[in-house]
This record gives C-alpha cells, structure tokens and sequence, in this order.
C-alpha cells in the first residue's frame, strides 16, 4: 500500500516538474517578447526566429530546461540566467546564500526577489550542477565530477 502511494506521489512529482518546465518556457518567451516590444523590434523577422527558437529548444514542451549534470554536457547547456548563477556561485570563496546571489543579480532582498532565485539555485543543485550546504548556502562541485 505505500508503494503504491510512493509511485503516485512520484508520478504527480514528474507531472509537476514537466508543468515548472513549461511555465519557465513561456517565462522566456514571454520575457523576449516584452523585450522586443520595448526596443521596436517585436514586427522584426530576427526576433521572431529567436523567439521561435525558444520554444523549441529544452524548457518547451516538458522538455528540462535545466539538464541535469552528466559527463558531455557543458555549463553552456544552462538557459542564460543560470549561467550567470553557476559564475557567480562558482566564482565566490565560501559558500553563498541566496539572498547574496539575488542582490549580485540586481533582483533585491525582499522575500518575492529573492525567492525566485533560491528556487533556480535548488534546481542547479538538485541536478548536479551545485552543492546545498545543509545552512541552505550553495558551493560550486569539483569539475571532475561532471
């Protein structure tokens, strides 16, 4: 009986995670778009290719937009913002909290900025890409263990 409950809790899980993946999707695209409106650019032919490219690539469709770490897959697979996380976390002497890394991204400290971006750093963390240290704070891991 609670096997059968672990099952449909994991199953409900891999549901839950394959809706995050979309809505960070169209978080992206709706992102690009507004971008392109503010600078003119939304009528141009370039954009629309980049915005098509968007929802075709990891993140569309339930696919990972952010891949879990194996051997062969290079921090250039990361979605721009979570390279810019990996740098700054790879970057730092200790161990960083997310407050720290969401007042380097230019987000602030209140609860609403900065939880946004503990969420990116669990998910860095929980594929393989970083190390949570049980006080919460995240650790680049050796490359060697990619």
């Amino acid at each position: 009986m609670l096997a059968d409950r672990a099952e449909r809790l994991r199953k409900e899980l891999a549901e839950i995670d394959a809706e995050v993946a979309r809505l960070e999707a169209a978080e992206v695209v709706i992102g690009q778009f507004i971008e392109a409106e503010r600078s003119g650019q939304a009528d141009d032919p370039a954009a629309a290719e980049e915005l098509e490219q968007v929802t075709t690539t990891p993140g569309a469709g339930g696919m990972l937009l952010v891949p879990h770490r194996e051997q062969g897959v290079e921090g250039s697979a990361l979605p721009a913002d979570y390279q810019a996380i990996m740098k700054m976390v790879t970057e730092a002497s200790e161990p960083v909290p997310a407050k720290d890394v969401s007042v380097q991204l230019g987000r602030g400290t209140q609860p609403g900025q900065v939880e946004p971006v503990r969420d990116k750093l669990r998910r860095l963390a929980d594929r393989g890409w970083l190390h949570r240290t049980p006080a919460g704070r995240f650790t680049a891991l050796p490359q060697s263990s990619a």
